[in-house]
């Protein structure tokens, strides 16, 4: 296996991640009112201890804070953190070399020498993509980044980087999307099955669709901040998955429906990377792996999901 094979094998073996974009960030999660600093701390550590070692995070959240939390975690960190950052494609940037310059900044903030993953967090308006992937070489050819993929990429564009690093003789490690039970759009339009094809892992953010899918929250308690606005008119129509998760995870042993969640994406074959502001929420999460459902209950939460989702294809 060459170095740079290596370098995604690890998004391979990995069954949960942990994304960090609540770390830091004001306007979609207020950090800062309920939760903070110290909090998670105690989720990274709680994250750890669970044998949870792939942390995602990005130069966008919290305006750079939440990479500069976790390197200042991964500091005094004994075993291997796989660490993903993303290069966020600004008015600004419109040259190559604004992505391992990106990268840099990152590093410094990280603490870092060299990340496991980079990101182009979304395609560009500005850059070509052909712009956007030589960038993303550079990064592995410098040594910064051990492996490179992209993130809210459609098919088309997914496959044309994929081309275009195969000309570099570099892998497209990834492509990080919504997917869950609720959004199975990359799932019904082939995505899931070309990641697969061709060794491209499909990281699945928003698993538990910011706190929707763990059962908490209902059409008399929705969620607060943006998400209230965002999501309070689904709750009702959600009513039934809920159930339906609730009832698959009492014959498991008491799984609890963020549990189901998360192991339908495990099962389908993508790395879910649920967030977290308490490491109560990392306990809860971390049980989404060590079991399987079986193919009719994977297929009866399929089923549910249309039912929901009718308009979806």
């Amino acid at each position: 296996m060459n170095e740079t094979n290596r370098g995604i094998e690890f998004l391979h073996t990995t069954q949960m991640g942990l994304g960090a974009w609540q770390w830091g960030d004001r306007l979609q999660w207020g950090y800062g009112h309920g939760y903070g600093e110290a909090d998670v701390h105690a989720v990274f550590q709680a994250a750890v201890e669970q044998n949870i070692h792939f942390v995602d995070t990005a130069e966008a959240y919290g305006n750079g804070l939440s990479e500069r939390l976790l390197g200042n975690y991964l500091k005094g960190s004994k075993p291997t953190i796989r660490v993903a950052t993303k290069f966020f494609p600004w008015p600004w940037r419109l040259s190559r070399d604004s992505i391992p310059a990106a990268l840099k900044a990152s590093l410094r903030r990280l603490k870092l020498e060299q990340v496991d993953l980079y990101q182009i967090h979304w395609p560009s308006p500005l850059l070509s993509l052909h712009m956007l992937t030589e960038g993303l070489a550079k990064c592995v050819e410098m040594g910064s980044a051990r492996s490179v993929g992209v993130s809210n990429f459609g098919t088309t564009k997914m496959l044309q980087a994929h081309a275009s690093l195969a000309q570099r003789d570099i892998p497209l490690a990834s492509n990080q999307v919504h997917y869950s039970l609720l959004n199975r759009n990359v799932e019904k339009n082939g995505m899931l099955a070309r990641c697969d094809e061709l060794g491209i892992r499909l990281i699945a953010y928003s698993p538990l669709e910011m706190g929707l899918l763990t059962g908490k929250y209902s059409p008399e308690n929705p969620p607060p901040g943006p998400r209230r606005l965002q999501y309070g008119l689904r709750l009702p129509k959600i009513a039934p998955l809920i159930k339906l998760m609730y009832e698959i995870g009492q014959e498991h042993g008491g799984k609890t429906s963020a549990q189901v969640a998360l192991n339908w994406v495990i099962c389908k074959g993508a790395l879910p990377i649920p967030g977290a502001k308490k490491p109560a929420q990392i306990l809860e999460n971390a049980g989404g792996r060590g079991w399987k459902l079986s193919d009719e209950e994977v297929h009866r939460l399929n089923e549910m999901s249309d039912q929901i989702n009718p308009t979806e294809d």
